[in-house]
Protein backbone atom coordinates (compact mmCIF):
# COMPACT_ATOMS: atom_id res chain seq x y z
CA UNK A 1 0.00 0.00 0.00
CA UNK A 2 0.88 3.49 -0.83
CA UNK A 3 2.12 5.57 2.05
CA UNK A 4 1.45 8.99 0.04
CA UNK A 5 -2.21 9.09 0.61
CA UNK A 6 -3.18 11.11 3.86
CA UNK A 7 -7.05 9.27 4.75
CA UNK A 8 -9.06 9.41 7.64
CA UNK A 9 -9.39 6.61 10.04
CA UNK A 10 -12.18 4.72 8.51
CA UNK A 11 -10.72 5.88 5.24
CA UNK A 12 -7.74 3.69 6.19
CA UNK A 13 -10.04 0.74 7.31
CA UNK A 14 -11.21 0.71 4.16
CA UNK A 15 -7.96 0.65 1.96
CA UNK A 16 -6.58 -1.81 4.83
CA UNK A 17 -9.31 -4.15 3.68
CA UNK A 18 -8.88 -3.78 0.02
CA UNK A 19 -5.02 -4.28 -0.07
CA UNK A 20 -5.64 -7.49 2.05
CA UNK A 21 -9.50 -9.49 1.23
CA UNK A 22 -10.05 -7.54 -1.71
CA UNK A 23 -13.39 -6.93 -0.86
CA UNK A 24 -14.91 -4.63 2.03
CA UNK A 25 -17.74 -3.70 3.08
CA UNK A 26 -18.65 0.03 4.29
CA UNK A 27 -21.54 0.50 6.09
CA UNK A 28 -23.63 3.75 5.69
CA UNK A 29 -22.87 5.42 7.99
CA UNK A 30 -19.16 4.59 7.91
CA UNK A 31 -19.70 6.07 4.39
CA UNK A 32 -21.46 8.85 5.60
CA UNK A 33 -18.57 9.96 8.01
CA UNK A 34 -15.96 9.37 5.30
CA UNK A 35 -17.79 11.52 2.40
CA UNK A 36 -19.36 14.00 4.85
CA UNK A 37 -23.21 13.18 4.18
CA UNK A 38 -26.39 13.77 6.05
CA UNK A 39 -29.57 11.46 5.78
CA UNK A 40 -31.08 14.58 4.23
CA UNK A 41 -28.04 14.34 1.37
CA UNK A 42 -29.06 10.50 0.28
CA UNK A 43 -32.56 11.50 0.72
CA UNK A 44 -31.98 14.45 -1.96
CA UNK A 45 -29.03 12.26 -3.93
CA UNK A 46 -31.94 9.46 -4.08
CA UNK A 47 -34.25 11.49 -6.28
CA UNK A 48 -32.31 11.04 -9.58
CA UNK A 49 -33.26 7.53 -9.23
CA UNK A 50 -36.97 8.71 -10.51
CA UNK A 51 -35.05 10.19 -13.52
CA UNK A 52 -33.51 7.24 -15.42
CA UNK A 53 -34.61 5.64 -18.74
CA UNK A 54 -35.27 1.97 -19.65
CA UNK A 55 -32.35 0.09 -20.51
CA UNK A 56 -32.92 -1.18 -23.95
CA UNK A 57 -29.84 -3.25 -24.48
CA UNK A 58 -30.72 -6.43 -22.67
CA UNK A 59 -29.63 -9.06 -24.55
CA UNK A 60 -32.37 -11.12 -22.65
CA UNK A 61 -35.18 -9.16 -23.54
CA UNK A 62 -36.05 -7.98 -20.22
CA UNK A 63 -37.79 -5.05 -19.32
CA UNK A 64 -36.45 -4.41 -15.83
CA UNK A 65 -33.61 -1.97 -15.87
CA UNK A 66 -33.60 1.83 -15.88
CA UNK A 67 -30.32 3.50 -15.92
CA UNK A 68 -28.29 6.58 -17.65
CA UNK A 69 -24.33 6.74 -17.50
CA UNK A 70 -20.88 9.14 -17.86
CA UNK A 71 -17.65 9.20 -17.12
CA UNK A 72 -15.21 11.01 -15.16
CA UNK A 73 -11.11 11.40 -15.11
CA UNK A 74 -9.85 11.94 -11.75
CA UNK A 75 -6.34 13.34 -10.64
CA UNK A 76 -5.47 11.81 -6.74
CA UNK A 77 -2.52 14.88 -6.92
CA UNK A 78 -4.83 17.32 -8.00
CA UNK A 79 -8.00 16.26 -6.81
CA UNK A 80 -9.09 17.62 -10.31
CA UNK A 81 -12.38 15.87 -10.97
CA UNK A 82 -13.02 16.03 -15.11
CA UNK A 83 -16.83 15.16 -16.49
CA UNK A 84 -15.66 13.46 -19.56
CA UNK A 85 -17.78 13.95 -23.20
CA UNK A 86 -20.51 11.32 -23.27
CA UNK A 87 -19.97 8.16 -25.10
CA UNK A 88 -21.70 4.89 -25.29
CA UNK A 89 -20.83 1.90 -22.86
CA UNK A 90 -19.18 -1.31 -23.64
CA UNK A 91 -17.91 -4.18 -21.99
CA UNK A 92 -16.52 -6.90 -24.40
CA UNK A 93 -18.43 -10.53 -24.04
CA UNK A 94 -15.60 -11.92 -21.90
CA UNK A 95 -17.07 -10.12 -19.47
CA UNK A 96 -20.63 -9.85 -20.18
CA UNK A 97 -21.35 -13.21 -22.10
CA UNK A 98 -25.15 -11.43 -21.73
CA UNK A 99 -24.71 -7.96 -22.78
CA UNK A 100 -21.45 -7.36 -23.84
CA UNK A 101 -19.96 -7.00 -27.01
CA UNK A 102 -21.75 -3.98 -28.48
CA UNK A 103 -21.58 -0.14 -27.87
CA UNK A 104 -24.66 0.35 -25.52
CA UNK A 105 -25.83 4.19 -25.82
CA UNK A 106 -27.49 5.29 -22.50
CA UNK A 107 -29.10 8.75 -21.62
CA UNK A 108 -26.12 11.21 -20.22
CA UNK A 109 -26.02 12.34 -16.35
CA UNK A 110 -28.01 14.74 -15.62
CA UNK A 111 -27.27 18.60 -14.33
CA UNK A 112 -29.15 17.66 -10.93
CA UNK A 113 -27.64 14.30 -10.80
CA UNK A 114 -23.46 15.66 -11.72
CA UNK A 115 -23.82 19.06 -9.48
CA UNK A 116 -24.92 17.04 -6.63
CA UNK A 117 -22.25 18.00 -3.73
CA UNK A 118 -22.65 14.46 -2.46
CA UNK A 119 -21.30 13.04 -5.70
CA UNK A 120 -18.19 14.82 -5.97
CA UNK A 121 -17.02 13.97 -2.43
CA UNK A 122 -18.00 10.17 -3.07
CA UNK A 123 -15.67 10.21 -5.99
CA UNK A 124 -13.16 12.10 -4.67
CA UNK A 125 -13.10 9.94 -1.37
CA UNK A 126 -13.42 6.67 -3.25
CA UNK A 127 -10.32 8.23 -5.30
CA UNK A 128 -8.20 8.69 -2.23
CA UNK A 129 -9.26 5.44 -0.45
CA UNK A 130 -8.27 3.34 -4.73
CA UNK A 131 -5.00 5.13 -4.37
CA UNK A 132 -3.92 4.37 -1.35
CA UNK A 133 -4.05 0.68 -2.53
CA UNK A 134 -2.85 0.64 -5.72
CA UNK A 135 -0.90 3.50 -6.83
CA UNK A 136 -2.55 5.68 -10.10
CA UNK A 137 -1.83 9.03 -11.36
CA UNK A 138 -4.91 8.81 -13.11
CA UNK A 139 -8.52 7.76 -12.55
CA UNK A 140 -11.00 6.66 -15.19
CA UNK A 141 -14.52 6.26 -13.30
CA UNK A 142 -17.62 5.11 -15.10
CA UNK A 143 -20.67 5.41 -13.26
CA UNK A 144 -24.28 3.38 -13.52
CA UNK A 145 -27.14 4.90 -11.68
CA UNK A 146 -29.45 1.83 -12.00
CA UNK A 147 -33.27 0.86 -10.78
CA UNK A 148 -34.02 -2.70 -10.94
CA UNK A 149 -37.80 -3.01 -10.81
CA UNK A 150 -39.74 -6.27 -9.95
CA UNK A 151 -43.79 -6.37 -10.04
CA UNK A 152 -45.96 -9.44 -10.96
CA UNK A 153 -41.79 -10.60 -12.98
CA UNK A 154 -38.63 -10.69 -11.54
CA UNK A 155 -35.84 -8.11 -11.48
CA UNK A 156 -32.49 -8.88 -12.37
CA UNK A 157 -29.79 -6.88 -10.90
CA UNK A 158 -26.61 -9.04 -12.18
CA UNK A 159 -28.35 -11.22 -15.20
CA UNK A 160 -25.09 -12.40 -16.09
CA UNK A 161 -24.31 -14.03 -13.18
CA UNK A 162 -21.19 -14.16 -11.35
CA UNK A 163 -18.51 -11.80 -13.16
CA UNK A 164 -15.85 -9.15 -13.54
CA UNK A 165 -16.57 -6.04 -14.76
CA UNK A 166 -13.22 -5.31 -16.38
CA UNK A 167 -11.83 -2.69 -14.60
CA UNK A 168 -9.49 -2.14 -11.13
CA UNK A 169 -11.74 -1.24 -8.73
CA UNK A 170 -15.92 -1.77 -8.53
CA UNK A 171 -18.28 -0.56 -6.35
CA UNK A 172 -21.72 -0.90 -5.69
CA UNK A 173 -23.82 2.00 -3.55
CA UNK A 174 -27.25 1.33 -2.17
CA UNK A 175 -29.47 3.99 -2.72
CA UNK A 176 -33.23 2.49 -2.09
CA UNK A 177 -34.87 -0.36 -1.79
CA UNK A 178 -38.71 -0.72 -1.87
CA UNK A 179 -41.22 -3.91 -1.45
CA UNK A 180 -39.05 -6.20 -2.60
CA UNK A 181 -37.31 -9.48 -1.05
CA UNK A 182 -33.64 -10.58 -2.60
CA UNK A 183 -31.01 -8.64 -3.83
CA UNK A 184 -28.50 -10.30 -2.26
CA UNK A 185 -24.54 -9.37 -3.17
CA UNK A 186 -21.77 -11.90 -2.89
CA UNK A 187 -18.18 -11.85 -3.53
CA UNK A 188 -15.19 -14.59 -5.20
CA UNK A 189 -11.86 -14.88 -4.60
CA UNK A 190 -10.12 -15.49 -7.56
CA UNK A 191 -10.42 -19.43 -7.09
CA UNK A 192 -14.41 -18.93 -6.47
CA UNK A 193 -13.97 -19.50 -2.77
CA UNK A 194 -16.94 -16.96 -0.98
CA UNK A 195 -16.24 -14.62 0.82
CA UNK A 196 -19.24 -12.73 1.58
CA UNK A 197 -22.78 -12.55 1.43
CA UNK A 198 -25.00 -9.34 2.21
CA UNK A 199 -28.16 -8.19 1.30
CA UNK A 200 -27.28 -3.87 0.96
CA UNK A 201 -30.43 -2.52 3.39
CA UNK A 202 -29.72 1.25 3.94
CA UNK A 203 -29.03 4.03 1.67
CA UNK A 204 -25.03 4.06 1.40
CA UNK A 205 -24.59 1.04 2.00
CA UNK A 206 -21.48 0.09 -0.33
CA UNK A 207 -20.01 -2.99 -1.17
CA UNK A 208 -16.39 -2.73 -3.05
CA UNK A 209 -13.88 -4.71 -4.60
CA UNK A 210 -10.96 -5.25 -6.14
CA UNK A 211 -11.91 -6.63 -9.94
CA UNK A 212 -8.83 -7.98 -10.26
CA UNK A 213 -8.63 -10.28 -7.06
CA UNK A 214 -12.42 -10.59 -6.63
CA UNK A 215 -15.86 -11.69 -8.93
CA UNK A 216 -19.11 -10.66 -7.48
CA UNK A 217 -23.06 -11.60 -8.39
CA UNK A 218 -26.04 -10.40 -7.00
CA UNK A 219 -29.35 -12.32 -6.46
CA UNK A 220 -32.65 -11.88 -7.99
CA UNK A 221 -35.24 -9.37 -7.01
CA UNK A 222 -39.23 -9.92 -6.41
CA UNK A 223 -42.03 -8.06 -5.08
CA UNK A 224 -43.19 -8.27 -1.68
CA UNK A 225 -47.00 -6.82 -3.03
CA UNK A 226 -47.10 -8.08 -6.43
CA UNK A 227 -49.56 -5.18 -7.34
CA UNK A 228 -47.26 -2.53 -6.68
CA UNK A 229 -43.85 -2.19 -8.21
CA UNK A 230 -40.49 -3.01 -6.25
CA UNK A 231 -37.25 -1.58 -7.19
CA UNK A 232 -33.57 -1.75 -5.89
CA UNK A 233 -31.67 1.23 -6.72
CA UNK A 234 -27.90 1.65 -7.21
CA UNK A 235 -25.03 3.49 -8.18
CA UNK A 236 -22.45 1.24 -9.74
CA UNK A 237 -19.31 2.86 -9.37
CA UNK A 238 -16.23 1.17 -11.91
CA UNK A 239 -12.92 2.74 -11.41
CA UNK A 240 -9.54 2.05 -13.75
CA UNK A 241 -6.62 2.72 -13.43
CA UNK A 242 -5.19 4.77 -16.63
CA UNK A 243 -2.04 4.89 -17.75
CA UNK A 244 1.03 7.18 -16.24
CA UNK A 245 0.20 4.79 -12.86
CA UNK A 246 3.29 5.34 -10.22
CA UNK A 247 6.58 2.61 -10.52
Amino acid sequence: MSGNTTLSSPARTVADALSGTGEHLVSSRELSEIIGATPQDWQRFAKNWDDLEPDTFMADGGSYRYRRYGQYEYSPSTEELTLLPHEPYRQEKFFNHLNGGVDRVYEPLTDTFIQDPLLRSLLTSLGRIFTAVDDTRRWLIKLHPVRIVADDKTGHPAPEGRHRDGVTFVGSLLIDRLNITGGESTTYDEKQNLLRTVTLSEPGDLLLGDDQRTYHQVTPIEAVDRARVGHRDVLVLNYSALPGRLS
